[in-house]
Parts: structure tokens; sequence; C-alpha cells
């Protein structure tokens, strides 16, 4: 086998899903954060609004 034939072999890579996967994966954990970030604060206020 020479050089230019090992060039030519074409292996096909799979790169389209995993990348969807992994950007639909991010974003479901930034909203779970943002909605658990937003939970605390939520429950902060109330609780000090009750206390005053």
């Amino acid at each position: 086998m020479t050089q230019e034939a090992a060039a030519e072999a074409h292996v096909p890579t799979r790169h389209a899903r995993p990348d969807l996967f992994g950007a639909t994966f991010l974003a479901t954990i930034g909203i779970v954060m943002l909605a658990w970030i937003a939970g605390l604060v939520w429950a902060a206020i109330a609780f000090f609004n009750w206390l005053v």
C-alpha cells in the first residue's frame, strides 16, 4: 500500500448527532440550574418577607 492509497482512505465520522445531543444536554442542565437558583431566590425572599 502506497502512501497515496492510505491518504485516500476515508473513514466516516459520526459528528452531527453527538454535537446535537451534547448541546441539548447542556441546555437542559442550564435550564434546571436556572430554575433551581430562581427557586432559592424566591424562597429567600419569601422567608425574609415573612420574617419582617
